[in-house]
């Protein structure tokens, strides 16, 4: 029997149980682990008999905690999809003031940048606390997670889209060109 706890903050054990417990439920009796929610400190314990569902379960938990809706923290329930995080922590220096700044940049005006970088990339992105997440394809992941980083460095947003729609032109050339090869 594996068991994992993690933490979670209190305003998102509701959104994790969901409605009469339907959300939990859910991923249960998808990954056949239990989920035990202590709702007084956020502290959350999932245990099961396979340790790669508790795992799996850990990544769904730590997605909906991190500001992901629950339909697309489910998407980690598929092996092709990943979740990241970024501390935005590491980018400001432990200023509070220039953390909200770096927030503010990923997110853009009136959520702009971050819907540009979720089209391009094809990932969700969700920015909570002092953290980004990013959920998405493993091989779209570490390109949208580069230009989450490069924004939070302080590049014009631009030059970042500039930079995915150049990856997204090589990625196509890339598919192009090994599918000619068979």
């Amino acid at each position: 029997m594996d068991t994992q706890e993690i933490k979670i903050p209190l305003e998102r054990i509701a959104v994790l149980i969901g409605k009469g417990g339907e959300q939990k439920k859910k991923i249960e009796e998808k990954l056949k682990i239990r989920i035990n929610v202590h709702s007084e400190d956020g502290d959350v314990e999932i245990s099961g008999e396979d340790s790669v569902a508790v795992f799996e379960a850990m990544n769904v938990v730590k997605a909906i905690a991190r500001g992901f809706n629950p339909d697309i923290a489910e998407l980690l329930f598929d092996e092709s999809y990943m979740f990241d995080l970024i501390n935005v922590n590491d980018f400001a220096n432990g200023s509070k003031k220039t953390m909200m700044r770096l927030k503010g940049r990923v997110i853009g005006q009136e959520g702009k940048a971050r819907k540009m970088v979720e089209q391009m990339t094809s990932t969700n992105i969700s920015v909570y606390g002092k953290t980004i997440g990013v959920i998405g394809k493993v091989e779209d992941v570490p390109m949208a997670r580069q230009a989450v980083e490069m924004i939070l460095e302080g590049a014009p947003h631009g030059n970042v889209y500039r930079w995915l729609e150049d990856k997204k032109r090589e990625e196509m050339r890339r598919k192009f060109e090994d599918e000619k090869s068979y």
